[in-house]
């Protein structure tokens, strides 16, 4: 299986928006860099995952009240959602645009169409 390779993006969009790109990462923080930066493609891109990444601890939210076995998934779904979001601030304030396990594929999805 081919390794997915991460999109480049100029570095001066990266410089100019990668604070937007963190503050993304934090629950429903994910308008900020898609209201404030719609022209950055590396602030769109973080914001996308941070979106899909929001949803689906939404879900784990919905999961969580049913009793016992929807607490143990619920559970480790939010610490899964920790790592991610973890994950997603380092890649930003890496300068890099590369997918988020798991979910990564999913925001593809809400890529405006060309």
């Amino acid at each position: 299986m081919a390794e997915e390779v991460a999109p480049k993006t100029a570095s001066k969009d990266v410089e100019e928006n990668k604070v937007l790109a963190i503050i993304g990462y934090i629950g429903i923080l994910f308008l900020v860099p898609m209201l404030a930066a719609p022209k950055s493609e590396f602030a769109q891109y973080h914001a996308r995952q941070s979106l899909v990444l929001f949803i689906a601890e939404i879900i784990i939210g919905v999961i969580w009240v049913i009793p016992v076995l929807g607490w143990i998934i619920g559970m480790l779904g939010y610490i899964a959602g920790l790592v991610l979001m973890i994950m997603g601030i380092v890649n930003a304030a890496n300068g890099v645009m590369k997918p988020l396990p798991v979910i990564g594929q999913y925001a593809k999805a809400f890529e405006p169409k060309k």
